[in-house]
């Protein structure tokens, strides 16, 4: 097992970085990209060109432009036999990395041995002006091309040369010098900043009711018939139907995952079980989801009757004259007042229902700066060196943002800012940090995927408004021989509130949709159902160019978090003991005063204790004010700082090697037998302390029934007698003087108890339960 890491490793640590240029005004900020520090960049907008002399036997041209700053060199595309040539490309080129004082951009004929040279600019770098967004674009200049002695030669170039920041509008599409070495249209296009959106997605509800005039091709037997619905990679079936005949019923409901544009029908076949493997289809139908009813609340949909084919009509296909007649009585529908849950519900980024008309207006504004990452480990391997070219996904509601890949660097700056609406404080923001392994495009790079780095997870509703918090969190990965810091990722963070009154609003509004409290979905539905929205999410992002992948997508959207894990629930005993600790610390200090350890403080009880039977109207006021003081004192401690991976309390740092084998074994498992064995029986071994533990709750259950069950008739008459003695007692004494008589009892003084068990105790105990029952 790896060595353990200091536990500072791990710690978030407060961060002061340089924000918008140094532009703040309190815990404000006033610049447009104010919560990153500003990159100033050198940018060649090369627009177009004219008048280009022919350099070709045959008299003409096909010119191309290289951009040339010390090491660094950009070129722009090349057109064939064009003389009037327009490129509209632009170049930027880091300041940090600048290795020369001159910008040199060169026009020249590309040929089959050599490219001749047409003409050059000159630009000395102490000359080019300065530009600051929201200032308008410069405007580009046509310069007169010189030979390489300095003379002026036939053609010019229209040029715009600039000193900006990323803020710039030009930023995004650039070609960058940090990105020299990537090769390919494809290899660009996977290293640029990009703005996904997820697929609207919907629950489609299909409720089977009934079919009729089926045609079995057996008619001596009664036919066992069930309907089974197809909606992409997703099938569903009924039970099968207790009418046995040719009008078979079922009255139930299939649940579905769809996205729009919704590109596949819903595919329904009724099919009778002829022997235990064997299914023959009666009759199909095809329904498209574009044509299906849309609801946004419980009220019932209209049912239809759908005729049942032989064989589905593709498009294109024209449609056989048949005389068929079965039919399939369905009501379908898409459900406009769920929320698809395509996150865990511990972390959703987003709660509001599908359909947009029963949306709220937003409460807030989400910014997020995306500023540098530091102490990254290598990830791969490149010319015998290792190498880390990352980037970052940051993903709140349907919004994804992707930063650019900086390449080559265990430090990379981004000091990108993104946005988002926000509807709900009670979410969270994720932030995933990846390795490219798609800088080349093609083959090479297909079957490759992208490496995670670490992840970070901000709970909006622990932040404070409009507070930048600027911190630097440590990016921890759970491998097979332990936990691992993968480096430390730098963020800038500010929840904005428009307003306070409607976000304390939402606190008494359910979490989720009402159709969730109205027709709530099983745990066994929603589980699937949230797997296959996963599926349709990462397919559609995949789809997407640049594409966000499917590995990149899972990681954000913890797919594998329900599989079981014996550090996981290690963990989470101790959260409930941590939980219980509370009360089980009242219990301690309450038995402390029962047992007199300090006189002065249970005197003091008793006081306390009289006062309140005398006046019992005190009680709730008490109990209030307690609980607003101790609120009160705890602010003073309030967390500063949003909340990060806790190695300690996931039980990281302490777990087995074994058990994180096991956690990342596949399923079904790919270990070898012996191996599962093993585990087998550690699991039967915990399942029987825990069999013991849920045995013995439940005799604690049985003995309180069997007091009145005249199971013991001894206990039960015993029980019966004591209670009516009570009811006498009870009736005849004013209240309070029972209370204070039985308060001062358990409050007796150690010198008035007994070691032994109390006599209701021991009667408890005496009573029986129904483990005499079980085999």
């Amino acid at each position: 097992m790896m060595p353990r890491p200091p536990p500072e490793d791990f710690a978030l640590k407060e961060t002061n970085p340089h924000l918008g240029g140094g532009k703040v005004s309190g815990d404000k900020l006033t610049s447009t990209y104010d919560l990153v520090e500003q990159m100033q960049y050198l940018y060649v907008r090369v627009v177009k060109a004219k008048d280009l002399p022919g350099k070709d036997v045959t008299g003409s041209c096909d010119p191309y432009v290289e951009v040339k700053l010390g090491n660094y060199l950009g070129k722009t595309r090349f057109f064939e036999k064009k003389s009037n040539p327009e490129w509209n490309q632009v170049f930027a080129f880091s300041k940090d990395r600048l290795q020369a004082s001159l910008l040199e951009v060169t026009v020249k004929d590309k040929d089959f041995v050599k490219d001749d040279f047409i003409g050059k600019v000159f630009f000395d770098l102490n000359e080019i002006p300065k530009r600051v967004p929201p200032d308008s674009p410069l405007a580009p200049q046509w310069y007169r091309l010189e030979d390489r002695q300095g003379n002026k030669v036939k053609g010019e170039l229209m040029l715009a040369v600039w000193m900006g920041t990323q803020a710039d509008e030009a930023f995004p599409e650039a070609w960058h010098s940090d990105a020299a070495f990537v090769s390919g249209a494809d290899g660009l296009a996977n290293i640029r900043s990009k703005v996904y959106l997820s697929p609207k997605l919907w629950y489609l509800r299909v409720n089977v009711i009934e079919a009729q005039d089926l045609q079995p091709s057996d008619k001596g037997r009664y036919p066992e018939v069930f309907v089974k619905a197809i909606l992409g990679n997703q099938a569903l079936r009924t039970r099968i139907s207790q009418a046995r005949g040719i009008n078979p019923m079922w009255n139930e409901d299939l649940m579905f995952v769809a996205a729009e544009p919704f590109e596949e029908p819903l595919i329904l076949s009724v099919e009778d079980r002829v022997a235990p493997n064997k299914d023959e289809v009666l009759g199909k139908c095809a329904i498209p989801l574009q044509y299906v009813d849309r609801r946004l609340d419980h009220k019932a949909v209209n049912s239809r009757w759908f005729n049942l084919e032989k064989h589905v009509i593709i498009e294109g296909e024209k449609k056989k004259e048949t005389k068929f007649a079965s039919r399939i009585h369905m009501r379908i529908c898409l459900e406009g007042g769920y929320h698809v849950l395509d996150e865990s519900t511990h972390y959703s980024s987003d709660l509001r229902p599908t359909a947009k008309q029963l949306w709220k207006s937003s409460i807030g504004v989400l910014e997020l700066g995306i500023l540098n990452a530091h102490g990254l480990m290598p990830m791969k391997n490149k010319e015998g060196r290792g190498t880390t070219d990352a980037y970052c996904v940051a993903k709140y509601g349907q919004k994804w943002v992707r930063t650019r890949t900086i390449i080559d660097s265990f430090a990379p700056k981004w000091n990108e800012q993104y946005t988002w609406e926000v509807f709900d404080p009670c979410t969270v923001i994720t932030i995933g940090v990846f390795d490219n392994c798609h800088l080349h495009g093609g083959d090479k790079a297909a079957g490759a995927k992208d490496t995670k780095i670490g992840k970070v997870r901000i709970r909006l509703s622990t932040l404070e408004t409009d507070r930048v918090y600027t911190h630097s969190y440590p990016l921890l990965v759970l491998h097979p021989n332990g936990v691992k810091k993968m480096g430390e990722i730098h963020l800038a963070v500010r929840f904005s509130c428009s307003s306070l009154l409607n976000m304390m609003h939402m606190y008494s509004h359910p979490l989720l949709p009402k159709m969730h409290y109205l027709h709530p979905l099983t745990v066994s539905q929603l589980d699937s159902l949230r797997h296959q929205a996963t599926q349709i999410v990462s397919m559609r992002l995949g789809r997407a160019e640049p594409p966000l992948r499917k590995e990149v997508v899972e990681y954000m959207l913890d797919v594998g978090s329900h599989m079981w894990s014996m550090r996981r629930s290690k963990a989470n005993f101790f959260r409930i003991m941590n939980v219980l600790g509370g009360l089980i610390a009242v219990g301690k200090w309450f038995d402390q005063i029962c047992n007199w350890k300090n006189p002065i403080t249970t005197v003091l009880i008793h006081i306390l204790f009289i006062i309140l039977v005398l006046y019992p109207e005190l009680i709730l006021p008490t109990i209030f004010l307690y609980l607003f003081l101790i609120g009160v004192w705890y602010y003073r401690w309030r967390p500063r700082h949003p909340p990060h991976m806790d190695t300690r309390l996931s039980h990281a740092d302490s777990a087995h090697p074994d058990e994180l084998d096991e956690e990342f074994d596949t399923f079904p498992t790919s270990r070898p037998s012996d191996i599962v064995r093993m585990r087998y029986d550690r699991l039967r071994s915990i399942a029987g302390r825990i069999q013991t533990v849920v045995g013995d709750l439940a005799t604690q259950g049985e003995r309180l029934q069997s007091l009145l069950s005249w199971r013991d008739p001894r206990a039960t008459a015993l029980f019966v007698i004591f209670c009516l003695v009570a009811a006498i007692v009870l009736y005849v004494t004013p209240f309070q003087v029972v209370a204070l008589l039985a308060g001062f009892y358990i409050l007796r003084h150690p010198r008035f108890r007994h070691k032994l068990p109390s006599v209701p105790l021991n009667f408890f105990r005496r009573l029986p339960a129904r483990t005499d029952s079980m085999l």
